[in-house]
């Protein structure tokens, strides 16, 4: 499906989805918790559904109402059945259940798209492996693979630079095994943020962990206490809207993203900041107010998600702005780096692209977009936030991937005045 965007000055207020990264965190809470548990408002999109049911494979029993996925804990029995868990095209939830399934000691197959096969999980695989965890499948770590437990508490060694959900993985689980462990992040720690947010839905279920020089030591056994966890909303999706409002002129205020809990992709707001957008913070609500003049220079290793929305903001700004760090952002649902060249070009700015990052150039006069079979969802939320300030009209898909983190983003745009027609 293709939508047709038109250019438009988006203004008004409204209420952040939830976040797709706290619900993943949530359910696996809840699935250590133990007890009948409630998530409140929690995001329903394609990634979260993958982990639900990834832990209704495992046993949980989740009854879904509006508002809320009640989660009753999973009969503790052993089988020598091979579960099979299809992960979707979510990253996290194929990072997060593997961790999950070896300490389960069930058998476990993992499937995917094969968009998620060419993502990183040998690093996560191999530490498991090192602690008595038996894998079959792709000799490179990549799907399908088959893996069983049951994992055996210990020293854990894993690399900080391709992905933090390998941290949060371990982090996560560790806690649940017979007896005290210590894990080690070596080298640069990227998206540092989502690990913040990790222990911080840890800590709310009362799961104690000691940072040292390099890593965390983690007792064990413990168990995750509570009933239940209400979601934020979520800075990733409002990022988005906070930026239609300031490269089209106009003024967002989104509610419900409050600031105690960590969410890497509020880096956006400085950003727009240093373009020349005025940014008003509360306990939680931020609003946003354009137009946006000035060309901007910006680190994203902690926050990699918005590699292709900054590259839209800068190739909206004449002048020259700089994205640096976020390597690991080609190892995401496509190669962004490459795509987001991609996109500046087609809004009319230029762009150099060197060890250290991209250099853009933006574009004085921002072109109409036409762009068929995008298949990443932050790519076609990108493009769309272009259209807003572009010359004239744009068409975009697939229109339907944004269902993957956002699925409300098109219904989102027209409730702030965009025209965004959504054809067959």
């Amino acid at each position: 499906m293709i939508v047709t965007v038109l250019p438009g000055v988006a203004a008004g207020r409204i209420e952040a989805p939830p976040s797709k990264s706290y619900t993943h965190r949530a359910l696996v809470s809840a699935f250590f918790a133990h007890r009948p548990y409630r998530i409140l408002r929690p995001l329903v999109a394609d990634d979260t559904r993958a982990t639900r049911r990834g832990l209704r494979q495992l046993g949980s029993r989740i009854q879904v109402v509006r508002g809320a996925w009640s989660i009753w804990p999973a009969p503790i029995r052993r089988s020598s059945r091979t579960i099979r868990i299809d992960c979707g095209e979510s990253g996290t939830t194929l990072r997060f259940l593997t961790s999950v399934a070896a300490a389960s000691g069930r058998r476990v197959r993992f499937t995917g798209r094969p968009s998620l096969a060419a993502r990183p999980i040998e690093g996560l695989v191999r530490c498991l492996e090192s602690a008595g965890v038996t894998v079959h499948g792709s000799p490179s770590g990549s799907l399908p693979f088959e893996l069983a437990g049951p994992l055996r508490p210990g020293r854990f060694t894993v690399a900080g630079s391709v992905s933090s959900q390998y941290v949060s993985s371990l982090l996560l689980t560790l806690p649940t095994l017979e007896g005290p462990s210590t894990l080690e992040v070596l080298g640069r720690r990227v998206s540092e943020p989502y690990i913040a947010a990790t222990l911080a839905v840890m800590a709310a279920h009362g799961v104690r962990v000691v940072e040292r020089p390099g890593g965390w030591s983690i007792p064990g056994p413990q168990e995750y206490q509570g009933r239940r966890f209400e979601v934020p909303g979520d800075a990733s999706s409002a990022a988005y809207l906070w930026t239609a409002a300031a490269v089209s002129g106009g003024r967002v205020t989104v509610d419900g993203v409050p600031a105690r809990w960590p969410q890497a992709d509020r880096l956006i707001l400085g950003i727009l900041r240093d373009a020349g957008a005025s940014v008003r913070e509360s306990a939680r609500s931020v609003e946003v107010r354009g137009p946006v003049s000035a060309p901007f220079s910006v680190d994203l290793t902690s926050a990699p998600d918005l590699y292709p929305l900054v590259g839209t903001l800068g190739a909206l700004i004449p002048g020259t702005s700089r994205i640096r760090g976020a390597a690991h952002a080609v190892f995401k649902e496509s190669d962004r780096r490459s795509a987001t060249i991609d996109l500046i070009h087609h809004i009319g700015g230029t762009c150099t692209r060197s060890r250290s990052g991209l250099t853009i150039q933006g574009a004085e006069r921002p072109r109409g977009l036409r762009l068929r079979g995008l298949a990443d969802h932050r790519l076609v939320m990108s493009a769309a936030v272009a259209a807003t300030a572009a010359r004239g009209r744009s068409t975009i898909g697939e229109a339907r991937v944004v269902r993957k983190s956002f699925p409300g983003f098109w219904t989102a745009l027209r409730h702030l005045g965009i025209s965004a027609r959504e054809d067959a």
